[in-house]
């Protein structure tokens, strides 16, 4: 397990994470969200030793990384962003590199090394040097050296940047499989990999979680959970059809297709057997209609939306009382 109590990291007058607790148990995969700047890269870095915490703790496994560093460095595999590496060496030399280095060698060095080749997929690239490489195989060398001691926490800060589809597939799936036994975190600004690879999300923005819960619990928060999607085969005025129905707070037209409309519910309504009464009675020219199970996009938009513009305002207090005690 992996705990953090009220971690904070600050530099200099910058708090960069503000009092952070929250527990990740065995077997979960856990995204990491927020805007640019929000913390997440700063709290992997305090949770795998690369920074110390300004206030607050990090257990893993119940060792404490600042009491015992190496004890935690060893059971975590780690790919930061930007999956740094030496560009100069093969692909090759440096998964052995990293073998030694994490002390295996021999017939199991070879074992380890062979494994993970064929798990991410790089036996094309193995004689390549790094610098040559296109920017998902680095990805790739970089996440083969995160498992290749098969450690029991993943930490991966965007895992699939650079990937193009079949390759975000693959690694997609290798998380997966890899979290059956592990804890895994992931950073990413991806929101469709969290609802494909996570069992749990955090969002956080200024440092601060503003959610935590499945993807399904968060997509149920979306102002779109419960929609219905309606896509009209020709021109019907579908705001009077609907006129005066209490259950059904707005219509909106979508951006995609000017006969494709959004039907938000009122709170705690459920719409869709209404809708379809209506459509079969009113002989609506539908096309087709489905259940809008939620928008995670939407639902992170508007939390951290509002964190932002309560951040301003706060600014702009204190920066007032400032102001008026020079005065």
């Amino acid at each position: 397990m992996i705990e953090i109590s009220h971690l904070t990291k600050k530099f200099d007058n910058f708090t960069a994470v503000d009092d952070l607790s929250f527990k990740v148990e065995e077997g979960e995969v856990l995204g990491f969200l927020g805007p640019n700047g929000a913390g997440k890269s700063t709290t992997m870095k305090v949770i795998t030793g690369f920074l110390s915490a300004s206030q607050g703790s990090v257990t893993v496994d119940g060792h404490d990384i600042a009491t015992d560093p190496m004890a935690v460095k060893s059971l975590i595999g780690y790919l930061p962003e930007g999956a740094p590496s030496y560009p100069d060496m093969t692909t090759l030399e440096f998964l052995d590199f990293i073998a030694e280095i994490r002390g295996y060698s021999d017939e199991e060095k070879r074992r380890r090394i062979e494994k993970v080749i064929n798990d991410v997929e790089l036996r094309s690239v193995c004689h390549k040097t790094i610098d040559t490489l296109s920017k998902g195989f680095k990805r790739r060398v970089g996440l083969a050296q995160a498992i290749l001691h098969d450690p029991k926490v993943l930490i991966l800060d965007e895992p699939t940047d650079g990937l193009d589809p079949n390759q975000k597939h693959h690694v997609r799936k290798l998380i997966r499989n890899l979290a059956k036994d592990k804890i895994v975190i992931i950073s990413t600004h991806i929101l469709e990999e969290v609802s494909a690879v996570c069992t749990r999300a955090i969002i956080i923005a200024g440092g601060r979680i503003l959610a935590d819960g499945t993807p399904k619990e968060l997509e149920g928060r979306s102002a779109y959970a419960g929609a219905i999607s309606v896509q009209l085969t020709q021109d019907f005025d579908l705001q009077a059809a609907l006129a005066g129905d209490q259950d059904i707070r707005a219509v909106e037209q979508a951006e995609d297709n000017a006969r494709h409309y959004i039907l938000l519910p009122s709170a705690n309504k459920q719409i869709f057997g209404k809708v379809s009464e209506k459509a079969q009675s009113g002989h609506w020219p539908v096309a087709e209609y489905h259940l809008v199970e939620g928008l995670l996009e939407d639902y992170f938009r508007s939390v951290t939306h509002d964190s932002a513009l309560a951040s301003r305002d706060a600014q702009n207090a204190a920066s007032a009382t400032t102001t008026q005690q020079q005065v």
